[in-house]
């Protein structure tokens, strides 16, 4: 994976200050196969007082201010919230890393740190099905991404996958012709889901009506996540309303 040198530098960065994180967002998309356009870092972290010691020393380094609300603290990272930060030392002035530690749908990050996946460079990144948890959001990009990423997966591996494989595409996929396929290509597997697209699949009905299904699934997805986001908007509304002191 070849990554922006600024964004090299931030990882080296964070790296060399031993601050725990994992590679999320458009770059963690790249990484697993799925192309992005992306300037700005995602990263997740452990919200614990040493890392968020050590990611404010590695975020001096690199001269990187708060922008916005919510303030660095670990109250605000164990809410849900990102803190976002804008760098300005050399060679990497302008660009935003975006940090969290709890995501709608995600595990807490010591179960996402035991599932990491660790690039060739050594950057350890989201693993796939973490990845995809996390890009079901309320955003209308997430989806046309998280549908490139599952199919590039499969396009990947289907001549070498194991069962578990196999379960995490069926559960996942957001192509209906592709569900089609992998319930003619795995169809012991594919007998055992209950996903309503996937029973759509296996019974052969029109492909309009498996889209309709996964299109369901996408909205659902999308109130949950307007709904969690809901209180968390309200505090930050409440935070940028108060006088500056």
């Amino acid at each position: 994976m070849s990554m922006l040198p600024s964004v090299q530098i931030v990882l080296d960065t964070l790296a060399r200050h031993g601050v725990k994180s994992l590679l999320m967002g458009g770059q963690a998309c790249i990484s697993h196969g799925a192309s992005e356009f992306t300037r700005d870092l995602d990263l997740a972290v452990l919200a614990d007082v040493p890392n968020l010691d050590a990611l404010a020393n590695a975020m001096r380094e690199l001269q990187a201010d708060v922008i916005a609300v919510p303030p660095f603290q670990k109250a605000m990272l164990d809410a849900g919230h990102a803190v976002h930060f804008r760098c300005r030392a050399p060679g990497v002035a302008g660009l935003r890393v975006d940090v969290m530690s709890r995501m709608r749908g995600v595990d807490p990050f010591p179960a996402l740190w035991e599932r990491r996946t660790v690039l060739a460079n050594g950057v350890a990144v989201l693993s796939l099905p973490d990845l995809v948890a996390a890009k079901k959001t309320q955003r209308d990009k997430d989806w046309p991404m998280l549908r490139r990423l599952l199919e590039a997966d499969y396009f990947a591996r289907r001549s070498s996958c194991n069962s578990t494989d196999v379960a995490f595409w069926l559960r996942e996929c957001r192509t209906a012709s592709l569900l089609e396929e992998m319930v003619a290509r795995f169809p012991a597997d594919a007998a055992e889901v209950t996903r309503p697209a996937v029973r759509l699949a296996r019974d052969r009905k029109p492909v309009d009506q498996i889209t309709g299904a996964l299109r369901d699934e996408e909205d659902s997805e999308r109130r949950l996540d307007t709904a969690y986001w809901a209180p968390l908007k309200k505090q930050l509304e409440s935070m940028r309303a108060r006088p500056r002191e």
